[in-house]
């Protein structure tokens, strides 16, 4: 990994280098995605049955397109048992964490007979997007799926592509079943977005869509906004480490490539008041990658976006961080929670060299589900509240709204709102 001093230069050059890699940034694929979904809404099963023969070989129909229940049972014989209850210990996990989030109504009253108040409900039904062959990843089925249950959804559809003989991925069958869901589908890209977005006379339109994918997958979740609701359009997966003297260089080196071997375009930094630091995670980025299975992908994250970034202060080392706003943001120094109390942009923030990043990704409960691409600056990691709505509630009686009527209807008319202030006076004129 090259070796950089952290400067206002390099840090502007760095997040320059990083946002190109969001969805935004790839317009080329933006017509394809629209013919499919124009299609999809149009035509229905139709066009998802003739996007699924294209891309994913299958011969799909309305009698194959569910997942039946003999189809799960042998994704279990298929999965190792041990695996099997590992997804299950992280699911309970996830479920903990996650009902700690839950909110209830409130409502306020006053002697003068006002009452205000919010109600919150789940949706109704949600859709939860799962990518399938080499990037099928059953922990983001868990992470996907569990708010939504813990929130209170009554319908949870998930769709995912099929391989050519028409199976799933055993291992996303078993994590969809542990966790809930109601319905699987066997379709993927763009199209299966769609069907879930618009409705088909196979798939029931959902109230929000979740989950990752690729491009195509991003950019139609992203078209698709307003007809549905959309937790993200993420961007490709990133961690942060912040690290002093007293950094073990093996545990930085080997969580920075614990992100790197995601794909082409993740981003792996370190950020370091120590030059020896910097030198010794160099060398052991380079020992390790050499015997990981992911080693061509990983040279190729690191070649574009890897950086080891040397400053001369733990105050530039949180400025930097805080304006990278990392998905992931690891803190390896002396005291990190002191550092922590100063970090205000990361999707999730792991303190200490005992909680590396894997950890959040399977297995600790807080969601894996994080904002990319700098947009912790103002998205949170996917909640119980994504699957909520809520609603206002506002009750007056005539005594409480007499105190009032004139000072709405000034603020009415001064917005030249008359009839809005007529609606108010009308109560109050004598007949």
């Amino acid at each position: 990994m090259r070796i950089v001093a952290l400067t206002p230069e390099t840090r502007s050059n760095i997040l320059n280098d990083l946002l190109k890699r969001s969805p935004n940034h790839y317009s080329e694929y933006e017509k394809t995605v629209s013919e499919i979904l124009n299609n999809v809404r149009e035509k229905g099963d139709q066009a998802l049955f003739e996007y699924t023969r294209k891309f994913d070989h299958f011969d799909l129909n309305a009698g194959n397109i569910r997942v039946t229940e003999e189809e799960i049972k042998d994704a279990y014989d298929q999965l190792d048992a041990g695996l099997v209850e590992v997804i299950r210990r992280s699911a309970e996990n996830i479920r903990a964490f996650h009902e700690k989030q839950l909110r209830s109504s409130w409502f306020d009253t006053k002697e003068d007979g006002s009452l205000l108040g919010m109600k919150y409900m789940p949706i109704r039904r949600a859709g939860v997007y799962v990518p399938g062959g080499k990037a099928a990843y059953p922990s983001s089925v868990l992470m996907n799926v569990i708010p939504a249950k813990v929130a209170g959804v009554k319908e949870i559809l998930m769709t995912t592509p099929p391989s050519q003989d028409g199976r799933v991925n055993p291992g996303t069958l078993v994590a969809a079943d542990i966790a809930g869901v109601d319905t699987v589908y066997k379709a993927g890209g763009a199209q299966a977005v769609a069907a879930m977005a618009f409705g088909t006379e196979s798939v029931a339109k959902v109230d929000k869509l979740t989950g990752p994918g690729n491009i195509f997958v991003a950019l139609a979740k992203k078209a698709v906004y307003g007809y549905v609701g959309i937790d993200s359009v993420a961007g490709p997966s990133e961690i942060l480490v912040l690290a002093d003297h007293t950094a073990n260089p093996e545990y930085v080196a080997a969580d920075l490539l614990s992100q790197a071997e995601h794909d082409e375009l993740a981003s792996a930094i370190l950020i370091t008041t120590s030059a020896e630091l910097a030198e010794r995670v160099a060398e052991a980025v380079e020992r390790f990658t050499e015997n990981l299975s992911r080693r061509e992908i990983i040279r190729k994250s690191l070649d574009n976006y890897g950086y080891i970034l040397l400053a001369e202060n733990m105050q530039d080392v949180v400025d930097a961080a805080n304006e990278i706003a990392s998905e992931h943001l690891e803190i390896l120094t002396e005291n990190p929670y002191e550092v922590m109390a100063k970090i205000h942009n990361a999707g999730a923030i792991f303190l200490g060299e005992y909680s590396s990043e894997p950890l959040g990704d399977y297995f600790a409960g807080p969601n894996h589900i994080l904002p990319t691409n700098g947009t912790a600056k103002f998205f949170s990691p996917l909640n119980v509240d994504d699957f909520m709505k809520k609603t206002s509630i506002i009750s007056y009686s005539r005594e409480a709204l007499e105190k009032v009527h004139k000072d709405i209807e000034l603020f009415a008319v001064s917005e030249g709102l008359t009839a809005h202030a007529n609606s108010i006076r009308v109560r109050f004129e004598e007949k």
